[in-house]
């Protein structure tokens, strides 16, 4: 049976669920001492981001769009990184940024004498060379890294005119994973931390996710603090948005062949949901299981792209699969419409939001001139 009211697919958050984590952030950030602020790339949905703005008082950019978006919808400027800065947008992302990070000392010296003459505070990436994180796509601390700068170029010590240090090593990590970075990062670049005013922790840090050892999170950045006497920011990305919605979708279609039932829905994991294929990981279904074992009824969901590997293998349910019937994917809220695409024209899917008061509010619908004008 569909949802009345929510199209399909569509993208709906949780208003009464974001602001929960939401929360629980601005109670850690008020007990640590720390700024905690949104990352862009791993939640950009700028509808919610009056509630947000109301928790937290910042947001990082790592693009020009997005420091104009934060400048826009956020109403501050940006704390902005990327790994490589574009000389004709430099004027504009210095205008509407307060911090500005460069993932090299070549960035920084080439970049750097701009941002102090527009007041724009300057930190360089860092590399600790430890990490937790298992999946190669979401590791950046690798010695080889094109990520941060290594201890081994600081042999001449800090570059006049940087005030902060940033690294950003975890991935949906707890705080005991962030107190092994901490370690390495201090060994490595402890004689540097104490000349800076700021440490951007970056983030992949979990805080919101059921069992995260949130006390343990506020000694370590308390400690950390102390020791340095300098300020602390962290910028989750997933954390902001963990579990706060779903993607619903409906099938269109059963096919089976070999003796496999797959069902194609109106969504697509390569468009809509790609990390499912990049990671990769299985998401929940509200309607049945990611192991095949659970149910009776094991079918693939395929994507509607014409992309061969758009699918995902033997989900289970209690009852058989038919045409028209909604399958709602769990967690699908951070880094995932940040990261969709309209590969084969496939429409991208509609968003909306559940308000406090329970009523569905459908806030963009997407056709036929949102396709278009990514092209030319």
């Amino acid at each position: 049976m569909k949802t009345r009211g929510i199209p399909s697919p569509c993208f709906v958050l949780d208003e009464i669920r974001l602001e929960k984590n939401l929360q629980l952030l601005d109670h850690i950030q008020k007990e640590a001492g720390v700024n905690i602020i949104l990352a862009f790339k791993g939640f950009a949905m700028w509808s919610a981001f009056p509630l947000v703005a109301k928790y937290l008082s910042g947001a990082t950019a790592s693009s020009l769009n997005e420091v104009l978006l934060c400048v826009e919808k956020m109403k501050c400027k940006a704390h902005t990184y990327a790994v490589a800065y574009q000389d004709d947008e430099m004027p504009h992302i210095l205008k509407n940024s307060s911090h500005i990070t460069f993932n090299s000392l070549g960035q920084f010296e080439k970049h750097g004498p701009k941002a102090k003459a527009a007041g724009v505070s300057s930190a360089i990436r860092v590399n600790p060379e430890f990490s937790d994180v298992k999946t190669d796509l979401y590791n950046p601390s690798s010695p080889v890294s094109r990520l941060g700068m290594t201890s081994a170029h600081f042999s001449d010590g800090l570059p006049n005119g940087l005030e902060g240090l940033h690294f950003h090593v975890l991935c949906e990590s707890d705080s005991h994973a962030l107190e092994r970075v901490l370690n390495s990062f201090e060994k490595k670049f402890g004689d540097l931390i104490g000349k800076v005013k700021w440490v951007n922790m970056g983030g992949g840090h979990a805080i919101t996710r059921e069992g995260y050892d949130v006390a343990h999170l506020i000694k370590l950045l308390r400690d950390f603090k102390e020791k340095y006497k300098v300020e602390v920011i962290l910028e989750p990305g997933s954390a902001i948005a963990w579990q706060t919605g779903e993607l619903y979708t409906t099938i269109l279609d059963i096919v089976e062949n070999g003796g496999v039932k797959t069902a194609i829905i109106d969504g697509s994991f390569t468009c809509h949901m790609p990390d499912c294929l990049e990671m990769p990981y299985r998401p929940k279904l509200r309607q049945g299981y990611a192991d095949s074992s659970k149910g009776k009824f094991v079918y693939n969901i395929g994507g509607v792209s014409c992309l061969a590997g758009d699918f995902l293998e033997a989900y289970s349910f209690d009852r058989e699969l038919a045409i028209g019937d909604e399958l709602v994917f769990e967690d699908m809220i951070h880094y995932t419409m940040v990261k969709t695409t309209t590969f084969n024209g496939v429409g991208h899917p509609s968003i909306g939001i559940v308000r406090k008061n329970g009523e569905f509010e459908l806030v963009r619908k997407f056709g036929y001139e949102d396709y278009k004008n990514r092209l030319s």
